[in-house]
């Protein structure tokens, strides 16, 4: 029987194989580290452009009619006075009042007072069925709210979150705490 051996092609020494599979190594570890570097810009700037804004302002759903049956998360400052909970039917509803507040302010228990109180502040009528009455749900409690804006107005809320900035001394409004209802001390049940 014949014996095989190995030859050597012509003109191909060892060193060029090697380099050859270490050029095709590195290629393959460049492409891979480029994608992944496209991936990561596309998510970066994705996620920026998407999700730029927690929420949008009660002005901006009330005035804009593209936001009627769109999903959108929403913030305002909930009046006190027009809070319902009507436990009587199969499901819990509540309904409360929330009015635009002044977003640039710098102290947020003072921007939810103002807003609050001024009668010419943008109000909205939140509709929340089948979810139990929020602990922090309260006067001039700030509502952070996802759910959807009706035609006729009122916005039905799918998942509530308030911030009662009295609960931290540091948003406390510097006028006088005590006067205003509402407004209640570190340590209080605000």
């Amino acid at each position: 029987m014949a014996q095989a051996a190995w030859e050597k092609p012509a003109g191909t020494s060892a060193r060029e194989v090697l380099a050859r599979t270490q050029r095709a190594e590195r290629l393959k570890f460049l492409i891979g580290g480029v994608l992944l570097l496209g991936v990561v810009l596309y998510l970066v700037f994705s996620g920026t452009l998407l999700g730029a804004r927690y929420f949008i302002s009660i002005d901006e759903a009330v005035a804009d009619p593209q936001f009627v049956g769109q999903t959108v998360r929403v913030t305002g400052v909930v009046l006190g006075d027009t809070i319902t909970i009507d436990e009587d039917s199969e499901t819990t509803v509540i309904t409360f009042t929330v009015a635009a507040f002044p977003q640039d302010h710098p102290n947020l228990a003072e921007a939810l007072h103002l807003g609050a109180q001024d009668p010419n502040a943008t109000r909205m009528q939140v509709r929340v069925v089948g979810q139990p009455k929020p602990e922090l749900l309260r006067h001039e409690a700030q509502a952070i709210m996802s759910g959807k804006l009706d035609p006729n107005g009122v916005f039905i809320a799918d998942e509530l979150n308030f911030k009662c900035p009295s609960r931290f001394e540091g948003d406390a409004p510097v006028m006088g705490l005590q006067d205003h209802p509402g407004m209640e001390r570190m340590g209080d049940a605000g």
